[in-house]
């Protein structure tokens, strides 16, 4: 968050208000049509990420985020990001002071929301907050400082390669994420990029941390979320995200997410 929707002018949000009410956690709720993308950008507070519908991508220089309606976004204070929005929806941004982030977790991450959790993001970006006294906003936004510090941190991060956008590595990531799909191996890379196979294999894990082939699965579960949100077939979400069959792709779904691609999908 930090951006107004298009119908606003996307004019960066004036949060001078909130900030100077004193209260320790505040937040904002702005609707955002299919296809925009909020620019790069920074916030001096602790910030939360959730929409209530739809899915997000919250993309940062150490790597991307999925954020269904079940989970939220942990950013802190001074990371570089930006928001792509596949669907429409309502995104809904909460702001922490510097001072109680310490209570938070201490690196970027995606975090479960419960139903307690959901209805106090609601409660402090609602319209009408205003009505509300400063004594139960304060109340609530401490409420959620503890529930968030309770949340169990979710596999849905995508580490990215540090450095130029136009190294090696970042422009077969970069390729890899406009299709999911493709099938070319680490061999057929390393061929690309005129490089041996262990070097190619030894830079992909320096650079994002993870095995080529652990990280191409985690992008590609990823990106079929966005399928599944739009009603696509889960057969077909399976052939278009690389998997041989519905059965494949169910089995990696499950085991990565806890839960079927199907179960997933209803929820949303």
């Amino acid at each position: 968050m930090g951006f107004s929707s298009p119908e606003d002018g996307s004019h960066a949000l004036d949060l001078s208000l909130e900030e100077a009410s004193g209260l320790p956690i505040f937040g904002v709720a702005v609707h955002y049509p299919a296809g925009h993308v909020v620019p790069m950008h920074t916030h001096s507070h602790g910030h939360l990420i959730y929409a209530d519908r739809g899915l997000l991508r919250v993309e940062a220089q150490s790597g991307q985020w999925l954020v269904p309606p079940t989970a939220a976004v942990w950013l802190r204070s001074g990371v570089e990001h930006r928001l792509v929005v596949p669907v429409a929806l309502q995104a809904h941004g909460l702001f922490v002071h510097n001072d109680i982030c310490a209570r938070l977790p201490k690196t970027d991450c995606v975090i479960h929301v419960s139903g307690l959790v959901r209805e106090l993001i609601m409660a402090l970006t609602q319209a009408d907050k205003q009505s509300l006294s400063a004594t139960r906003m304060g109340l609530l936004g401490e409420l959620l400082i503890e529930e968030i510090h309770a949340q169990p941190a979710l596999p849905f991060h995508l580490p990215w390669p540090a450095g130029n956008a136009d190294s090696p590595i970042q422009r077969v990531c970069q390729s890899l994420l406009n299709n999911p799909g493709d099938a070319t191996t680490a061999t057929g890379w390393a061929d690309k990029l005129a490089m041996g196979d262990k070097t190619f294999h030894r830079r992909f894990l320096q650079s994002t941390g993870m095995t080529f082939g652990k990280w191409r699965q985690q992008l590609r579960l990823m990106s079929s979320l966005t399928l599944l949100i739009k009603g696509v077939p889960i057969t077909q979400v399976a052939l278009a995200s690389g998997y041989e069959s519905h059965s494949a792709y169910t089995t990696a779904f499950s085991k990565q997410f806890g839960r079927p691609p199907s179960v997933f999908s209803a929820k949303i």
